[in-house]
């Protein structure tokens, strides 16, 4: 607890990079009203970091769904990514259906920002 008798804050640190944890706990361990959980222990928020070149493993997309999806970043049509990438575009709706399903999105715009905020791309 804090002088002033008011509940700390318990916050956790899930960052992939140990330099970058190890410099935000020192930073945070000095900060009135929070405190760090201990391993295991429930925390009321934490802080998550991850590398945006390492795939998010709860996303599963294979390389030709990558290509599509960089494409659709462009603005490329069906018929451009099927041009581009040599394939039909029976095949590139095949892929942007596959896309919209694995990352939850309403449409092709969506599916780009999904992908974007989760690090599977950048824009």
């Amino acid at each position: 607890m804090s002088e002033d008798t008011t509940p700390d804050i318990v916050l956790s640190l899930d960052i992939d990079d140990p330099a970058l944890a190890d410099r935000l706990a020192t930073l945070l361990g000095n900060v009135a009203g929070l405190r760090l959980a201990a391993p295991g222990e429930p925390a009321e928020a934490t802080i998550v970091a991850r590398d945006p070149r390492v795939m998010p493993e709860d996303i599963p997309l294979t390389q030709r769904e990558l290509d599509v999806l960089a494409l659709m970043a462009e603005g490329a049509s069906n018929k451009m990514i099927a041009r581009r990438l040599n394939i039909s575009v029976h095949t590139v709706k095949f892929h942007v259906g596959s896309l919209l399903d694995k990352l939850d999105a309403t449409g092709r715009t969506d599916a780009v920002a999904h992908a974007a905020r989760r690090g599977v791309i950048e824009l």
